[in-house]
């Protein structure tokens, strides 16, 4: 991977976390609305769980399709070892291991005294180690793609 594909993808995550937004900020108002919530921490826990079964449900069915709307005006597309699209197992799989670029920080934070600036100076470092994991790799890919048995290649 070239440091050029490598800011492609980073440009396909920053606009994903665009229409991720949007998406999760419809299923915060429709909760709220549903559960009647007067303040944002009202159920907390309850709509931290839905976001994440609505956010793995858009990138299972998208990757199942071989590209989210980020990845195909980026030109990326998604599939298994072989070159073949994704099974919604496979999605779900891929899901599961993509929070591997969040869950050490957040871990961290459960069992320390992080302030918020602190917390963020980890997920931030932890991030960028990730992006270097990808990038060193021989294979270029990102930790839970190889562990998941998927790729991200150019689309034609």
């Amino acid at each position: 991977m070239t440091p050029a594909s490598l800011l492609k993808r980073m440009a396909a995550w920053v606009y994903e976390g665009l229409l991720l937004f949007a998406v999760c900020a419809i299923t915060a108002l429709l909760f709220s609305l549903v559960t009647n919530s007067k303040n944002a921490l009202t159920h907390h826990v309850a709509l931290s769980c839905i976001l994440f079964v609505v956010i793995g449900i858009y990138f299972s069915w998208f990757w199942s399709k071989g590209q989210t709307l980020a990845m195909k005006t980026w030109r990326i597309k998604i599939t298994d070892t072989a070159g073949k699209p994704l099974s919604i197992r496979l999605a779900v799989v891929r899901y599961l291991l993509s929070w591997l670029w969040f869950a050490p920080p957040l871990t961290a934070l459960a069992f320390t005294e992080l302030n918020n600036q602190r917390l963020y100076g980890a997920l931030a470092g932890w991030m960028v180690l990730y992006v270097l994991l990808a990038w060193l790799h021989p294979s270029k890919q990102f930790v839970h793609d190889r562990l998941a048995g998927t790729m991200l290649v150019t689309a034609l």
